[in-house]
């Protein structure tokens, strides 16, 4: 006779009210979690994926309700306990780790107060007590000094450092479930497979159950023994993961499977149905050039300044991809905001288009006039754009600050301009006078990519533009990207964690560490037979698919 799951969902139903009616999210949804098992819940954005399980824990939006089926969690029915018995389980007998960790820990509170909260909340500490078990949960998930740590803000710690404070919290309590909603998207690869490795590590000490929510299909194949594959707010496949990756019966599980970087696939291989490959164009001559940088920034209460970027040069060829990658706070970032003269070099040179720039000040580098050839796709689409403005504004902006023939030209030029930009990159131009909350996260990335190239920029700096993308969207924007690139002779300079990006799309690869460029070369050679430890380390940390997953051209 089979054991009782822990967590039993059938036909979950949830709708939400909008001002166009009642929309349902998830419909009729069945799934099981075993105790000690790890389930992952994968598939793209919009899924019904992150709302399953928010009606687990009954934390849905105001406008949701669960308007059928059940939930059962270790006997009890979590769709019929009142509010204040479900409010005593989150936390102590169901955790969560949410998608952002800076957003879900409180920004003017010190770490450590809030695991006290925590554990005082569910009466499993005394404010007498409470102090040390929340170092000891700082020491669990590998958190170095945490009697230092237990004093720091979130704001003073990286994104890895604020992932493992989250999940202090959610297992400061033990529970018997930890539902982890992407708790990866944005960390570099040995931090990813540290903070994963430290979850699957606790839940086999303590028993625990874990439900991974995951766009990552080589995340969940390195951890999870079943696959609940959601599309369209249903479930299309159900079942352990070696049978979901060998032989996927859903015709939508083969089309993640194409969309997810091999490490023998090419770009175009990532696309449901073959395109011709852009017309490639061997590099011209420098284009930035960048010697010696220096990024210091001054020490606190008097300790000696901290150097982010310590006297690194490279240079990038007109029409060359050049990929930096490194973990975070190794100065990717850094070294990007200087070059965009957003942040002032301590000392060295940065030479565009055969001008000194590095010493402009970033102040004054907004009119200059190679600021148009100059641009940046940022990393989250969603902080990147003006909420109060429409999809339109947003692409007109470096138009109108800029100039441009559509500058004076009056609102008809000037919206045929940002159509023509929209068509360019495949953004529906009913699309333009939606505001960013209107639209999906790949509509998001398409309108700051059209608007990084509306002023046909030499050079474009793009800082992990598909971090948190589906893999079906990160394959149409990376093929798209590779396209203008081709298209309009463009630069990139392509800041990532994602090594099987970077292999896709760049012609060079620079690896940083510490600050410092500890090799550079051609992709192939860097990330097929790299030279330094480190750079074999972030190799070994990628999580790929399982060698007997179908290949591409099966799917």
């Amino acid at each position: 006779m089979a054991s009782v799951p822990l967590l039993d969902v059938r036909d979950l139903t949830v709708e939400f009210a909008t001002r166009r009616g009642t929309v349902r999210a998830v419909e009729r949804v069945s799934f099981s979690v075993a105790r000690g098992e790890t389930v992952g819940i994968v598939g793209e954005s919009g899924s019904g994926k992150s709302v399953s399980s928010y009606a687990v824990l009954r934390i849905l939006d105001r406008a949701g309700r669960i308007a059928e089926g059940s939930i059962t969690f270790g006997g009890v029915a979590l769709d019929r306990v009142p509010e204040r018995t479900m409010a005593e389980m989150r936390g102590r007998e169901i955790s969560m780790v949410f998608q952002n960790p800076r957003a879900a820990l409180n920004p003017i509170r010190p770490i450590g107060r809030q695991i006290e909260d925590v554990l005082i909340e569910h009466a499993l500490a005394v404010p007498a007590t409470a102090r040390a078990m929340a170092v000891e949960a700082l020491r669990a998930v590998r958190i170095a000094r945490p009697e230092e740590r237990y004093h720091a803000y979130p704001f003073e710690l990286s994104g890895g450092m604020c992932q493992r404070v989250v999940i202090a919290i959610a297992l400061a309590c033990r529970p018997q479930l930890l539902i982890a909603d992407e708790p990866t998207t944005g960390l570099d690869v040995t931090t990813q497979k540290a903070v994963m490795d430290l979850m699957v590590e606790l839940s086999r000490e303590r028993g625990m159950s874990v439900v991974l929510i995951t766009h990552d299909l080589g995340l969940a194949a390195a951890y999870c023994d079943r696959i609940v594959v959601m599309e369209k707010g249903a479930v299309v496949e159900n079942a352990p993961a070696a049978e979901v990756f060998a032989a996927p019966r859903h015709p939508y599980t083969r089309r993640l499977l194409q969309a997810t970087p091999r490490p023998e696939a090419g770009l175009r291989d990532l696309l449901p149905h073959p395109v011709p490959p852009p017309r490639p164009q061997a590099p011209g001559a420098p284009l930035l050039e960048v010697r010696d940088l220096v990024k210091e920034f001054r020490g606190r209460n008097g300790a000696a300044p901290f150097r982010a970027v310590d006297a690194i040069s490279f240079t990038v060829h007109e029409g060359e991809s050049l990929g930096l990658v490194g973990e975070s706070g190794c100065g990717k970032s850094t070294t990007s905001a200087m070059i965009m003269r957003l942040l002032d070099p301590t000392s060295g040179s940065i030479r565009f288009a055969g001008q000194e720039v590095g010493t402009v000040p970033a102040s004054r580098f907004a009119r200059h006039p190679l600021r148009g050839k100059l641009q940046m796709v940022f990393q989250d689409p969603t902080d990147s754009l003006n909420p109060r403005w429409t999809a339109f504004r947003s692409i007109a902006d470096p138009l109108l600050r800029l100039g441009g023939p559509e500058r004076g030209a009056g609102r008809g030029a000037l919206r045929a301009k940002a159509e023509e930009l929209a068509r360019r990159v495949g953004l529906p131009t009913d699309l333009l006078d939606r505001f960013p909350h209107q639209l999906s996260g790949g509509q998001k990335a398409r309108v700051g990519i059209a608007r990084a190239i509306a002023l046909d920029p030499d050079l474009v700096i793009l800082d992990e533009p598909t971090a948190a993308l589906d893999v079906s969207v990160q394959a149409v924007v990376l093929n798209l990207l590779a396209d203008l690139k081709a298209e309009l002779g463009m630069s990139y300079l392509f800041v990532s964690h994602d090594l099987n990006v970077v292999r896709l799309v760049c012609d060079r690869v620079m690896v940083m560490r510490g600050g410092r460029i500890i090799e550079e070369g051609d992709t192939g050679r860097i990330l097929h037979a790299p030279s330094d430890p480190y750079t074999r380390a972030l190799l070994d940390a990628i999580p790929h698919l399982p060698a007997a997953a179908a290949p591409a051209g099966a799917l």
